[in-house]
């Protein structure tokens, strides 16, 4: 008889789904494997899977119920195209620091604009207060204002100190959130801070790079209460687009949006067209240089190599 359950790990070539209060071990059926995919993992956490028991007591995933979204990231495998971090996601976490490690502000940019294409509300925390000094809290403010002004919420943490988390938790309740960042920034130190009996593995930060060591290896999902969900993935050094046209990455700055419907050409690129809005807009310092130099990387460098 075929079950319904929900993916909550995925190891790769076994994933783990939760049918009620049990837990299964599953394959995924040879035809769903080879129909087709362009991803690395075409089941991911968040799924809702239908499956069948077999005779050992695993199960066999037969099908993946539609999604509601998704957050995809172009892979580092030759052979595919896309590997997918989760999905049915009500919120994704984003987490950066400024110090040990420094997360490069389009690592940033290229999480929201895939979240913005797949219509995922995202927050961004900085955690790490703790290290900051006098020039880095101007550091932390300019931040700040460069993400409020894109319309997003932000907020400054301390993991070490505790600083904030109780309303970060406010944020997550009543969701399924993504957890993602670079590898040392603090998604570990975060989810443990939240739920301590997880227990999860923290490493070091390597000196001599000032980077952080990977510790999650795998996507995982978990309760923190009876309508909160965490989903930890693993720490991401790139995150290349997938799936966006040239013209649609502009859609998904929303300032950039908002400022592109007063420029005079109405395919504006923003590049290098004469009484470009997008343009005056950074020159008076309205839109972010850094958010700008991010759009362009994007429409050039992504384009050129991928498409």
């Amino acid at each position: 008889m075929n079950k319904k359950g929900i993916v909550i790990k995925s190891t790769g070539s076994w994933y783990t789904i939760v049918d009620g209060t049990s837990e299964i071990q599953c394959r995924i059926k040879g035809k769903l494997r080879l129909k087709d995919i362009k991803t690395t993992n075409p089941v991911t956490v968040g799924d809702y899977v239908i499956y069948e028991m077999t005779t050992d007591n695993t199960g066999v995933i037969l099908s993946i119920e539609e999604r509601k979204n998704y957050i995809i990231r172009k892979s580092t495998s030759f052979n595919k195209e896309a590997h997918l971090l989760a999905a049915n996601i009500d919120q994704a976490v984003i987490i950066a620091s400024l110090k040990q490690p420094e997360t490069p502000l389009e690592f940033i940019d290229r999480f929201l604009v895939t979240s913005e294409a797949y219509h995922i509300e995202t927050i961004i925390l900085v955690n790490k207060i703790d290290l900051l000094d006098n020039e880095d809290i101007k550091s932390l403010e300019e931040f700040i204002k460069i993400y409020n002004n894109a319309s997003y919420n932000c907020y400054a943490i301390s993991v070490k100190d505790k600083i904030n988390i109780d309303h970060i938790k406010t944020l997550l309740e009543g969701k399924v959130n993504l957890i993602a960042g670079n590898s040392g920034v603090g998604k570990s130190s975060l989810i443990n801070e939240l739920c301590p009996e997880l227990k999860l593995k923290v490493a070091e930060i390597s000196q001599m790079h000032k980077s952080g060591k990977h510790t999650t290896t795998f996507s995982e999902m978990f309760r923190l209460n009876n309508n909160t969900f965490i989903i930890d993935t693993p720490g991401i050094k790139g995150f290349g687009l997938i799936d966006l046209s040239k013209s649609e990455i502009g859609l998904y700055f929303q300032e950039i949006f908002k400022e592109s419907k007063n420029c005079k050409y109405y395919n504006c690129t923003h590049e290098h067209e004469p009484s470009c809005s997008v343009i005056k807009a950074v020159n008076e310092g309205r839109i972010s240089l850094s958010r700008y130099r991010s759009y362009i990387n994007m429409i050039t460098e992504d384009y050129a190599k991928y498409r």
